[in-house]
């Protein structure tokens, strides 16, 4: 259970309230054992009424009080049995409702290479199945494990205390059951870590073929995913079905074992009772229900042990990601202002998943309010320099500065408020249209998202549609075409006025017509603002202050568009392509 200690601060949180919830259980519990004792009462009241040592008057009137009392602790017992569950499970509703803001915060601040590793569907899994079954023991365990030890305790007691010798036959069964849930519980640990891992195969399976559904009916190939599947949920069958075995023995071996102590109760306490070592008929009778009130604690230490033993393999499983350290780190509290000047000095940067080098010695200057172009082709380097402008990563060599300071220096917040990024495959959430662009600014009011709409020149388009600026994209914003996704993005990026626009490609998906009315929208709202703008087209670069070619992570030219279309190389070619392609 050493994993599951990462949960000790949750508890210490919520002590007052946990004690609480054990202390009414307690009560719940000394309340229910009032009824054996009454009922013994009871039987020896009847034997003294045949024995004619009380009247039949007398005997009904103590009847009559006792089953008053039998029925009062009951319904005491079921009061306080309900404020119990309202207080401790709801205690693990808070511990779970804590857990998953813990886990969510620290997925928030891992950066890229963390989940370029990891599957979605087994981060999903690890926040929604494993805390689950993480609650069952911040809850559940808690609860029905006080609602043992407490009528353990008492009910042993009281056996001992009124006939140890019967009570010592009686309580043979529990040292044999207490072996045998400690070596099934070893099995069921093992059998629990496999079960969770392959629901993380399975759902990481799910969410990919949901996502990919389109190419997946496009290359026709359903019957080979539904192989996929039907072979998973084999495996997930068979891993679940070994796990149930183990569990289906707890049970009638629980009530085997406490149908024997009922024999023996009513063999050994009926031949005490024949030769004279128990006073009253009674006591067998309050024995058995000793018993009986022990079935249900017995039977639910071995459903307490597996809940255990799986909430420890899925705690195990959430701790390994807790325990990832964030590669980029806030190392300044304090907010620090952002103008927005850019300067790289010898930046090196090699991708760590891959070991690719996208950027060799990479040194240029950009000034606050300057729009600089990168071109080149695919994988010269030209996003790496947006993604470490954004601090999505850290640099291997060299230095990148903003405002003349290290990056590292400053606050990573204000930096990330200060940068308005448009991806070139732009990602929107499944909600209004309204809301994806208010995500840029969760102030904004309607027109300010309605003129940015219009500088993305997506408008119109948006207007097209039956609700308008209410209408509800699909999942990653399938709802809409490229070229919309791209320019909704853009109006998203405007709506925030930064300090610096990262533009990654955003025009790809964009005829030309568009793109030149949307570059020249954006001429004048970047203004006064660092703009860094790649691009495969020349279109998209000529009109910036100055053009960087990249090839192989290094630059290979550097000029104005007149510059650098004035010497042969790679921007000349590229423009007289461009543009007989144009023609």
């Amino acid at each position: 259970m050493k994993e599951l200690k990462h949960l000790n601060k949750y508890f210490r949180k919520y002590k007052f309230k946990i004690l609480l919830g054990i202390i009414i259980t307690i009560v719940a519990r000394l309340f229910s054992l009032a009824v054996p004792n009454y009922v013994n009462a009871s039987i020896q009241v009847i034997e003294s009424y045949l024995g004619e040592s009380i009247e039949l008057s007398q005997a009904k009137q103590t009847l009559f009080l006792y089953i008053l009392i039998i029925v009062g602790t009951a319904l005491l017992s079921a009061l306080f049995t309900f404020l119990m569950r309202q207080t401790i499970i709801n205690v693990s509703r808070y511990i779970e409702y804590d857990l998953k803001n813990e886990v969510f915060d620290h997925y928030q601040i891992l950066n890229l290479n963390f989940y370029k590793k990891n599957r979605i569907g087994d981060l999903m899994n690890r926040i929604s199945e494993d805390i689950n079954q993480v609650r069952m023991y911040a809850g559940p365990v808690i609860m029905y494990g006080m609602n043992t030890i407490t009528t353990f305790v008492c009910v042993i007691s009281i056996m001992y205390i009124k006939a140890p010798t019967l009570a010592t036959y009686t309580l043979v069964p529990l040292p044999i059951l207490s072996v045998l849930i400690y070596q099934i519980s070893k099995i069921i640990h093992q059998r629990s870590t496999k079960v969770q891992e392959f629901l993380s195969t399975l759902s990481t399976f799910t969410q990919e073929s949901f996502s990919g559904v389109s190419v997946i009916k496009a290359y026709g190939i359903e019957p080979r995913a539904n192989q996929e599947l039907e072979a998973l949920a084999l495996e997930g069958k068979n891993t679940s079905m070994d796990l149930a075995k183990v569990n289906a023995w707890f049970f009638p071996l629980m009530i085997l074992l406490i149908g024997i102590s009922n024999i023996i109760v009513i063999y050994f306490g009926g031949k005490q009772y024949l030769n004279g070592e128990i006073a009253s008929f009674g006591l067998i009778a309050e024995f058995i229900l000793y018993v009986n009130m022990l079935t249900w604690p017995v039977a639910i230490v071995g459903w307490l042990t597996s809940i255990v033993q799986r909430a420890e393999a899925s705690q195990k499983r959430i701790n390994e990601f807790l325990k990832v350290e964030p590669a980029i780190k806030n190392e300044v509290a304090t907010e620090t202002p952002i103008l927005g000047n850019i300067e790289f000095k010898n930046v090196t940067f090699t991708y760590e998943d891959t070991n690719i080098t996208a950027l060799k010695s990479v040194s240029f200057t950009i000034n606050a309010g300057e729009t600089i172009a990168f071109l080149g082709k695919t994988g010269s380097g030209k996003s790496t320099i947006l993604d470490l402008v954004a601090r999505l990563y850290n640099v291997s060599e060299g230095q990148v500065l903003i405002d003349g300071r290290p990056i590292q220096e400053l606050n990573l917040n204000s930096l990330r408020q200060a940068v308005g990024a448009v991806p070139q495959d732009a990602f929107l959430f499944s909600d209004t249209i309204q809301n994806n662009i208010r995500f840029g600014n969760e102030k904004a009011s309607f027109d300010e998202i309605v003129e940015v709409a219009k500088k993305a020149v997506v408008h119109e388009n948006i207007e097209g549609f039956t609700k308008k600026y209410d209408t509800i994209l699909g999942e990653r914003g399938i709802t809409l075409s490229g070229g919309q996704k791209q320019r909704v993005s853009i109006a998203r990026a405007l709506l925030k006025d930064p300090k610096i626009y990262l533009f990654d490609d955003c025009l790809s998906a964009v005829d030309t017509e568009t793109e030149e009315e949307i570059l020249n929208n954006l001429k004048k709202v970047s203004e006064e603002k660092t703009t860094l703008i790649v691009s495969h087209r020349v279109s998209s670069a000529k009109n910036a202050d100055r053009i960087i070619i990249l090839e192989d992570g290094e630059i290979l030219q550097e000029g104005t568009h007149e510059q650098l279309n004035s010497i042969e190389g790679y921007y000349k070619e590229l423009y007289l392509n461009q543009l007989s392609e144009k023609d």
